[in-house]
């Protein structure tokens, strides 16, 4: 890769990152105690990772979970040094790294609007993941707030709390991942 190729993956990263941060403020509905449907926050991050490869959109991803602590710090309820890594790694980092790669989930299929839906839909899925361990493991005790909650499993609650944000979120960001493939496609060549 050539040094003029490099700055602009950067360049393009950094934009991304900022173009991510701006649609993260743009919030359709916004959960209690964490997580939101944004406006297509996530969908940047995927971009980066089509255009640039998953290298690319892992780095991406991290920097801007290494953003995301910096503005957005919530210290978890116990307050040990463990929950404080493994919020760190579950909230920021392995969620919006798992975003940069959705090239590689979408490699394996030859028509590139599958690829895109299937790729992005996976990422998301994952960014879920990360939210889904992090609310049973870290983020349990918040579901004593909740009257319907009450009977459930930290798992089922935590199940059904990110699925509530995260669900919505995966499918707006795959629908407009489609529609963006298809009207503006050079969006995701690889460059």
């Amino acid at each position: 890769m050539s040094k003029r190729t490099n700055v602009r993956a950067m360049v393009e990263c950094a934009m991304m990152i900022a173009v991510g941060t701006v649609l993260a403020q743009i919030k359709i509905y916004t959960m209690p105690y964490g997580g939101s449907v944004t406006l297509v926050s996530m969908l940047p991050f995927i971009l980066v990772s089509f255009r640039h490869g998953v290298k690319w959109g892992l780095f991406t991803g991290f920097i801007n979970g290494l953003l995301q602590l910096i503005t957005g710090f919530y210290a978890p309820p116990s307050g040990t040094l463990t929950a404080l890594i493994a919020m760190i790694l579950l909230d920021y980092l392995l969620a919006f790294m798992a975003l940069g790669l959705a090239q590689g989930f979408a490699k394996p299929f030859k028509n590139r609007l599958t690829g895109v839906a299937v790729g992005t839909a996976a990422v998301c899925f994952l960014r879920f993941i990360c939210s889904f361990l992090s609310g049973a493991l870290l983020w349990g005790s918040y579901q004593s707030y909740y009257e319907w909650a009450a009977g459930l499993s930290v798992w089922e609650y935590s199940f059904i709390y990110n699925g509530t944000y995260m669900l919505p979120e995966l499918v707006i960001t795959t629908i407009c991942a489609c529609l963006l493939i298809k009207l503006a496609p050079k969006f995701f060549d690889a460059q």
